[in-house]
């Protein structure tokens, strides 16, 4: 398993000339503004950070799955995309997408980060504020409220603002919660203790945060918003998407196993129902 040496200290590396991440900040505006018209359309339409956390999940899974799946499950009514071709672009959700040009550029920016999941995930490191570590796309949303204006504070009374990481994690688990045969324990109880206790820390991160406030991950001069436990949480998290990737990675696909069924005899009835012998027919 990954060593666990460090926690996150904020929800994303500090920008610098060596760190170029494969969302700018302009591309992320775009990701948030193309989910909002998603939602005028699908009001179950989930945030970014959400479907970050469900991008993460399919990096992490056994099987490569498809976008011709994932889309769907993400987006759409969960059927999969019956004509989808093997290559070439993915047919037009209409009901999902407002014009071909909208959902080719969703998928770009989807790829783009998937690439960048598995990059990092496959780099080993001892510390989660290096430059190559994976981070996820969380936001501290009580911390960004925290420096709202009073009056604007006051709008936001009485509604239910999510944790730190919750909602990243909540999007992880909706991934392997409709992939349960791709999660499925192997024979191997080494591997399969590793599985749980990793997604007993993805699944804690889903919860909610009622420790003591410490610190503010939005503005670090803020108001605190955020307890050190969930701090720590969110790291064993991060730790945990590395030991899924590697172990997922040594196990690869999961084999089918074809099963025939009983032959006729020579001289039965074929099957095919000719009205031959099957030795005659399909038997020959």
């Amino acid at each position: 398993m990954a060593d666990q040496d460090s926690t996150p200290s904020s929800t994303a590396p500090d920008s610098d000339d060596d760190f170029n991440p494969a969302l700018s900040n302009d591309a992320l505006d775009e990701l948030d503004a193309m989910l909002d018209d998603i939602r005028s359309r699908n009001d179950e339409t989930p945030q970014w950070e959400f479907c970050d956390g469900y991008l993460t999940a399919l990096v992490c899974t056994r099987r490569p799955i498809d976008v011709a799946e994932w889309l769907p499950m993400l987006l759409g009514d969960g059927l999969i995309i019956e004509d989808a071709p093997e290559d070439g672009p993915l047919p037009f959700q209409a009901d999902t997408f407002k014009d071909e040009a909208q959902q080719a550029r969703f998928l770009e920016l989807c790829q783009l980060r998937l690439d960048e999941i598995a990059t990092q995930l496959d780099i080993e490191t001892d510390a989660l504020d290096s430059d190559d570590a994976f981070q996820p796309e969380c936001m501290d949303m009580r911390g960004a409220i925290a420096m709202l204006p009073e009056e604007e504070k006051a709008e936001m009374e009485g509604q239910d603002i999510p944790s730190f990481g919750q909602v990243w994690a909540l999007g992880f688990m909706f991934a392997v919660e409709n992939w349960p045969e791709d999660w499925a324990a192997p024979r191997d109880k080494d591997a399969t203790k590793w599985i749980d206790d990793s997604l007993e820390k993805m699944v804690a991160v889903t919860e909610d945060d009622t420790g003591k406030p410490a610190v503010n991950l939005y503005d670090d001069q803020g108001p605190a918003s955020t307890s050190q436990d969930r701090v720590e949480k969110v790291g064993e998290m991060i730790w945990a998407c590395y030991d899924l990737r590697q172990i997922w990675k040594s196990f690869g696909p999961r084999v089918e196993t074809v099963r025939r069924g009983n032959e006729p005899g020579r001289n039965d009835p074929c099957p095919c129902g000719s009205g031959k012998k099957y030795k005659k027919c399909h038997g020959a």
